[in-house]
């Protein structure tokens, strides 16, 4: 998810997804640690949306 996309949700819909994407990331270091994933890349990606997505959260809160 690109940031330019990540900045038109709403705030609200924004601490979802934060939480979504945090759950997301537990189960596959949890798949991870069990049997190797096929792309292990994923969980780099996933860190990285959910560190996207709390900078914007975060200018939200800054900008009000």
């Amino acid at each position: 998810m690109k940031i330019a996309e990540i900045r038109q949700i709403p705030a609200n819909e924004l601490a979802e997804r934060v939480e979504a994407e945090q759950a997301k990331y537990q189960q596959l270091l949890l798949n991870h640690s069990v049997s190797p994933l096929e792309n292990p890349a994923q969980i780099k990606a996933v860190r990285r949306t959910i560190a996207r997505l709390k900078t914007v959260l975060r200018e939200n809160e800054l900008n009000k």
